[in-house]
């Protein structure tokens, strides 16, 4: 159970941190738009966060697009990691995908630093939130409710349901600079575990 840990969270920053990319084309809006509150309008009117995501799917998590880089901060794996990812849209921005890229890795025997994976977002059926799949090269797939907390910030929460631990990956984009965070919380624990924390730039 330990090494399939191991191989999930090596996946967090060798896939969270994104592990074996291409670099996409750099969008044209990369800030996050602050909170409607700040903008007052008239009640009549909706709030342009409101507008802007019924007629954009991607508008809360457009700060993710583009290729960044990826260097291990903390987290209980101990692992030192640099490595690289990038999201982008496809499939006539039907689909957001993540693609990583390996670099250099530094990490206890339990820590799986050969890893490859695909993260893929698209609109849930009610067309209301988005939803994520993710697979890896050790057979793992993960089902994830994507939501935006804040702007500029995107999780990632694991259905509960599915067997063995539940993971949560978080995104935070500020000041130039992105966090990552992959947790997992094993069944019966009440809070999640930081498993993998890495910061990097827009390349």
């Amino acid at each position: 159970m330990k090494r399939r840990f191991a191989l999930l969270a090596a996946m967090a920053l060798l896939a969270a941190c994104g592990v074996c990319a291409q670099t996409p084309a750099q969008p044209a809006s990369q800030t996050p738009v602050p909170p409607a509150a700040q903008t007052p309008v008239p009640a009549s009117a909706p709030a342009p966060e409101t507008a802007s995501a019924k007629a954009d799917p991607w508008f809360g998590i457009r700060f993710l697009l583009g290729s960044w880089t990826a260097k291990t901060t903390g987290g209980v794996a101990q692992a030192q990691v640099s490595a690289g990812y990038s999201f982008r849209l496809e499939l006539r921005d039907h689909v957001m995908a993540r693609h990583s890229r390996s670099g250099a890795c530094s990490a206890p025997d339990d820590f799986n630093c050969l890893h490859n994976d695909q993260l893929y977002i698209y609109p849930a059926a009610t067309g209301q939130s988005l939803e994520a799949i993710y697979f890896d090269n050790e057979g793992h797939v993960l089902h994830y409710a994507v939501s935006t907390p804040k702007p500029g910030t995107a999780v990632f929460l694991s259905d509960p349901a599915q067997p063995g631990p539940q993971y949560r990956l978080s995104y935070t984009f500020l000041d130039g600079v992105m966090t990552g965070q992959f947790e997992m919380k094993m069944p019966g624990q009440a809070d999640f575990t930081s498993y993998l924390e890495w910061s990097g730039k827009r390349q």
